[in-house]
């Protein structure tokens, strides 16, 4: 699969509902809104490190929305120019129906010429063992973006999703459009806690 061209088909389709959320200048967010135990300057290579720790464990960088041990990872197979595929599932929250779950099937492309992570949604999946593995039906399917923009020392986070429907559904835009959080993304977060050992502590917010 070339995922990258299948994610900008499925973009320019009008017939598909596109969500793009505003670029997320990490240390600005972080100088504004957080405190930290000792000096953070968060760097883009920081950044595009996250993204590939979360593109093979979903669950440790998005609990709120993927259930805890149910991401697993396989296929994996370099790719052209230093890039890395491999096919993944997990059970995730749906979207508009939170308190209910779904499993979530994917195709993944590690980009790190353009720091770049495609996960391509798809119906149906071998497992390694060869059983087929189909996704749930609670949502339509829909393919993620997560990327790296900016210089070296003011990263940029950058997101866009797509979901594969017949018209754009407005339900699902305004799912993510209306939220004004002013935190950073949870994974951002998490990795800050986690993988750097720097408390973060959210000011208060008037």
């Amino acid at each position: 699969m070339k995922h990258e061209e299948e994610f900008e088909r499925a973009w320019t389709d009008p017939g598909n509902t596109r969500i793009e959320l505003s670029p997320v200048d990490i240390n600005l967010v972080l100088a504004q809104y957080y405190r930290t135990n000792k000096p953070l300057k968060f760097t883009r290579t920081m950044l595009w490190d996250m993204e590939v720790k979360k593109a093979f464990r979903p669950d440790l960088y998005i609990p709120s929305v993927v259930t805890a041990g149910s991401s697993h990872y396989w296929r994996q197979q370099a790719a052209a120019d230093g890039a890395e595929s491999f096919v993944r599932c997990s059970r995730q929250r749906l979207w508009l129906k939170p308190s209910e779950h779904g499993l979530v099937l994917e195709q993944v492309l590690l980009n790190p010429a353009r720091q770049s992570a495609t996960f391509i949604g798809t119906a149906e999946l071998l497992d390694k063992d060869g059983n087929l593995l189909r996704a749930g039906e609670g949502q339509p399917l829909f393919h993620v973006e997560h990327s790296v923009d900016g210089d070296e020392l003011r990263p940029l986070n950058l997101w866009r999703i797509v979901y594969l429907t017949d018209r754009p559904e407005q339900k699902l835009i305004k799912r993510f459009t209306l939220a004004k959080d002013v935190w950073l993304r949870e994974f951002v977060e998490i990795y800050i806690r986690q993988d750097l050992k720097i408390e973060l502590t959210r000011r208060n917010v008037l």
